[in-house]
């Protein structure tokens, strides 16, 4: 699934060719994806400038003068591509300016398109709950100290849930708490402030780093633009099972699985 920095990766790559642009034709070429398309969503982008891109979580959104915002998420397979050569099965949403074509090519149909006003943003369901963003100055010490203070489950799982940071995923929790030194496996509470403290940063390093690299390509991802992004041959830990320490402490990355996932780990050197 693309997580922030695919995220990231695509929002800046559409705001190139999209921000400030109005929009000339929406096409929908299917009902629905995870769920329907929003019903008023081509009367409401039709002719309507593009006022910004942004991203909240792992949703990108697109912001038009009418106060408009399309509201989507890349699900499982998820892409854009912009000006295609050719029209593919699953280009499932259609954007046209005077200049460019975008299409939302999503064949497991596992993503979603929503539309919103702007001032429901922060009260959409989806993101009400969510914490702070990874890369913000929200996310503090002080913010995951209370968070995860008393609690049982694994700093792994908690730093996977949504309402704790926003937008975190498998891949890059992985990574974090590698540069952290922190053992995936530890109860929240028993995590400490030094290690939080060294936490925020390894969090913000490997997102950025990811972003800098264009995204993990993982099966189906790629960037709006069609290259592949390259951070994956940067993993530390991720999918490397028996593969050595890149510490070079005579660790071997070991694999466990986690609430249903796989979480890769140095025992050595992740205490």
């Amino acid at each position: 699934m693309p997580e922030l920095p695919e995220v990231e990766t695509t929002v800046r790559g559409l705001a190139r060719f999209l921000d400030g642009e109005t929009i000339t034709g929406v096409t929908v070429n299917r009902p629905d994806l995870r769920r329907p398309f929003p019903p008023g969503l081509v009367q409401a982008l039709t002719g309507a400038q593009v006022s910004g891109l942004s991203r909240r979580a792992k949703y990108g959104l697109i912001h038009t003068a009418r106060d408009h915002v399309m509201v989507f998420h890349l699900g499982m397979s998820g892409r854009w591509r912009i000006d295609p050569e050719d029209d593919l099965p699953h280009d499932h949403l259609v954007l046209e300016t005077a200049g460019h074509r975008f299409a939302l090519n999503d064949p497991r149909r596992f993503g979603s398109v929503d539309l919103l006003l702007g001032s429901e943003l922060d009260a959409w369901p989806a993101f009400a709950a969510l914490g702070p963003e990874p890369l913000g100055a929200e996310l503090t010490v002080s913010w995951l100290r209370e968070r995860t203070k008393g609690r049982k489950p694994a700093i792994k799982q908690l730093l996977l849930d949504q309402r704790v940071v926003a937008g975190l995923g498998n891949i890059y929790v992985c990574e974090a708490l590698w540069r952290a030194r922190i053992d995936p496996r530890t109860p929240g509470g028993r995590v400490t402030g030094p290690q939080l403290e060294r936490l925020i940063p390894a969090i913000r390093e490997v997102l950025e780093q990811s972003i800098r690299d264009g995204g993990s390509t993982l099966r189906d991802f790629a960037q709006p633009d069609g290259e592949l992004g390259y951070f994956a041959t940067r993993f530390d830990v991720y999918g490397r099972t028996d593969q050595p320490c890149h510490r070079d402490d005579g660790g071997t990355i070991g694999r466990v699985v986690q609430g249903g996932r796989s979480t890769w780990y140095c025992p050595r050197c992740q205490k």
